[in-house]
């Protein structure tokens, strides 16, 4: 809903505790048809956000590691080196 400059003072006083309660009978509503669906399926649904797909940076092996503690020693041994 766009709202024009000027028009807000006419809006009729909202009766909060009502909307309120109205999207919770919704609410209560839509977990009832979902928790139905789920039962015709046969079980959980996978919800998006939920899935078992690791994201952001993979592991690495111990052997990588050593990889990298040793160039970083290099790397550091060479800065503390050039600062003197």
């Amino acid at each position: 809903m766009i709202i024009a400059p000027g028009w807000y003072p006419r809006l009729l006083p909202m009766d909060l505790s009502k909307m309120i309660a109205e999207l919770l009978e919704q609410k209560q509503e839509l977990d009832q048809a979902i928790a139905a669906l789920e039962e015709l399926a046969g079980g959980k649904v996978n919800q998006p956000g939920l899935s078992r797909s690791r994201r952001g940076r993979k592991s690495m092996s111990a052997e990588e590691r050593e990889q990298v503690s040793e160039r970083m020693k290099k790397y550091w041994a060479k800065r503390r080196h050039a600062s003197r």
